[in-house]
């Protein structure tokens, strides 16, 4: 209901009990009763990606998608009311198309091994270590929660195998959830052919003996885990688009 929402499950870093099964818009109703210092109305419960589609299409009435890529990732789309077997408000007639908004949950894309066939060794580790193993893959191969340790896991099993640093890590590398998301950007930012940034990240991280070709091959890899999380968010935007089949 528009004020009501059952939590099936957490996601990305959180995992609170007493919470799953229940209705959060009541749970947060009795902890502002609780508080009795705030006079707070409950009027939606709401994604961020709907949030973002309607703030949008207020002004831009073309807008069709609501993408967030972020902590998380998620998108959400416009569709017609007779391809939606579980709404059941007003339906379209002759002179009228009714649409509502479908909250994709692309996150969990992958949870059934739709995608097992392009995951990497990088992603299973990952899983594995999460919170959530077997959920949410498609978004632990994209959003900003893992894409650091994504290359994190590859420069180590790089360095192990004696073609990056000379064969040396230290102690901060190996460490897991140290190569933040912020260095893959910070890495990339730099002018090609130039390692300020990428040397200033490795110093923090205690590879001070990094060459200019140790450089080059750390932001290859960050290029890489970057590239295929933006190509698997575009594959899903085309796959929406053609899904709504609007003429522009």
């Amino acid at each position: 209901g528009l004020t009501k929402g059952i939590l099936a499950r957490w996601t990305k870093g959180f995992n609170c009990s007493g919470v799953v099964g229940e209705d959060v818009v009541q749970l947060l109703k009795d902890a502002i009763a609780r508080r009795g210092d705030v006079q707070i109305d409950i009027c939606a419960i709401l994604n961020d990606t709907t949030g973002t589609l309607m703030s949008c299409a207020w002004k831009n009435h073309n807008c069709r998608i609501g993408l967030i890529v972020c902590t998380g990732s998620n998108a959400c789309y416009v569709e017609r009311v007779e391809n939606c077997d579980l709404f059941d408000g007003p339906k379209s007639s002759p002179n009228i198309k009714q649409h509502v908004m479908i909250n994709t949950e692309w996150g969990a894309f992958g949870d059934d091994g739709a995608l097992d066939f392009v995951r990497t060794e990088y992603d299973r580790e990952i899983d594995q270590h999460s919170i959530n193993p077997g959920r949410q893959l498609q978004e632990k191969m994209i959003s900003g929660m893992y894409m650091g340790e994504l290359a994190r896991l590859a420069i180590v099993r790089f360095t192990k195998a004696g073609l990056l640093f000379g064969g040396v890590g230290s102690d901060i590398l190996f460490k897991r959830g140290q190569f933040f998301t912020k260095y893959v950007s910070e890495i990339e930012s730099d002018k090609p052919g130039t390692y300020y940034n990428c040397r200033e990240v490795l110093e923090e991280l205690g590879l001070e003996h990094a060459t200019d070709e140790d450089c080059a091959n750390v932001r290859y890899i960050c290029e890489c885990v970057s590239s295929r999380a933006a190509h698997l968010v575009s594959a899903g935007i085309a796959a929406l688009i053609n899904k709504m089949d609007e003429p522009s």
